[in-house]
């Protein structure tokens, strides 16, 4: 093993981001390097116990500004409507002389700050000759298409749905084409992220602007996509491997009272949905997905944010839906044990929004996946799953995106019953999952970055 290396990272503040650099400081401690995880106040109480190595990593509270029109006490991203996102951002900005003050003030110096979306941190750690890691806890696939805006529009031209109609130049897939409804979805990245920044500004000046870039994906399934943005960029890129969660120690049993209901279904049988925490969905959109569940007459679990308007998830249910579905559906409005969920031996389909840790989730789970994304990473992700590896079906959507409930029964009858199209998918799935759960896979993913990041400081 080389020296201790000594680390401070600070993630975008939204769990979805934070908890990934804890999981990578967790097997990073495994090798005995420090790390000082800078958070919100709230994150942190809510990622305590997830902190398995409180010897070698400090979970260090930032106070987080409060920015209208925010309500008041909001630190992080995840119970705020994206479009509020852009405050959020400009809080981050305010927090610099927070962070600036701490860097100054650690004694020794760290060798290395990993950040995201706080594109400053480079010029505070170039005073101290520190070294900066872009950690991207997204898709190489996705982090490569924000380059489109690389076309060097006019600072007063809006990005536009014709701009986001195909990849960027050299784009290592051609399985990519943006419907409609999907490059609308991907305009956030044209607007304000941060007072006076859009977000794809953001996003470059903090790749472009660290010394190295690191992203949470492996080579076996991202190569190309990797190389691209490396020679895009001209800087290396290094991987720490799909890292997920860890089950916490003593505490890897699955809620009994769901455990008893789940083994109450045959093995394989059962229907397993969940959209994140970040997605809330219309009624309308809700009330059509829990119908297309009752009308594949399979058992499932829906794990899904009340929709907008509601504020439970028995209020928006359809009428007659829950005498009729009886003991056979289950709808959560709450977080669910989503690992141990995907790992019980009746659940035989995953129907996901496909962000990134739900696919590698989904890729190392023995049920199948069908793919409805929501937002723009989602769509990157789901078109690698679905045409690049087809380890799954993305349902079809009408105009403007909407699923009815028959194509979303279409899909989870196409891989959950026996035809050519499951059997494809079925291999290929089994394919993948072998390479992830391989004893070393993960191991020698992170004793390679650590080497990398050694290499990095001298």
């Amino acid at each position: 093993m080389g020296r201790q290396l000594n680390l401070v990272m600070f993630p975008w503040f939204a769990i979805g981001h934070i908890t990934p650099f804890l999981h990578l400081a967790n097997k990073l401690a495994q090798n005995g390097h420090k790390t000082i995880l800078l958070l919100p106040t709230k994150a942190k109480i809510h990622l305590d116990t997830l902190n398995y190595h409180p010897s070698l990593i400090t979970l260090q509270p930032i106070l987080v500004p409060h920015v209208e029109p925010l309500p008041p006490g909001t630190d992080t991203a995840s119970n705020i409507p994206i479009h509020l996102h852009t405050h959020l951002a400009t809080a981050l900005d305010l927090t610099r002389p927070q962070v600036e003050s701490l860097i100054t003030d650690l004694d020794p110096k760290p060798d290395l700050i990993f950040y995201d979306l706080a594109y400053w941190i480079p010029d505070i750690a170039s005073k101290f000759k520190i070294k900066t890691v872009c950690y991207k806890v997204l898709s190489a696939a996705s982090q490569a298409i924000a380059l489109v805006p690389a076309l060097k529009l006019p600072k007063d031209r809006p990005l536009s749905e014709a701009d986001l109609a195909h990849p960027p130049l050299g784009y290592p897939s051609s399985n990519v084409v943006f419907r409609g409804y999907e490059t609308k979805s991907l305009l956030f990245i044209g607007f304000e992220f941060g007072s006076g920044m859009k977000f794809y500004d953001r996003v470059m000046a903090s790749l472009t602007d660290c010394d190295v870039i690191a992203i949470r994906t492996c080579r076996e399934i991202e190569a190309d996509f990797c190389d691209y943005i490396s020679n895009q960029y001209n800087k290396p890129v290094f991987l720490t491997g799909p890292i997920l969660s860890e089950p916490e120690p003593n505490k890897n049993s699955l809620n009994p009272n769901l455990d008893e209901w789940l083994h109450t279904f045959d093995a394989k049988s059962v229907i397993f949905c969940s959209f994140g925490s970040q997605f809330i969905f219309e009624k309308d959109q809700f009330q059509e997905l829990v119908l297309g569940f009752e009308l594949t007459k399979k058992p499932f679990l829906v794990a899904v944010k009340p929709p907008i308007g509601c504020s439970t998830i028995e209020e928006a249910l359809p009428n007659g839906f829950k005498e009729r579905v009886g003991n056979r559906g289950k709808i959560e409005g709450d977080w669910v044990q989503q690992t141990l969920i995907l790992g019980h031996p009746s659940i035989g389909c995953f129907v996901t929004h496909c962000g990134f840790g739900s696919m590698w989730e989904g890729l190392k789970a023995k049920c199948q996946i069908v793919m409805v994304p929501q937002l723009g990473d989602q769509i990157l992700n789901t078109r690698l799953m679905a045409n690049e590896l087809e380890v799954g079906v993305e349902v079809e959507r009408g105009e403007n995106g909407w699923v009815s409930k028959e194509s979303l029964c279409k899909a989870i009858e196409l891989v959950m019953e026996d035809n050519e199209v499951s059997f494809r998918v079925r291999k290929n799935h089994a394919k993948w999952r072998d390479v992830l759960i391989s004893e070393r896979f993960i191991k020698d993913y992170i004793d390679n970055f650590v080497k990398d990041l050694e290499n990095l400081v001298g």
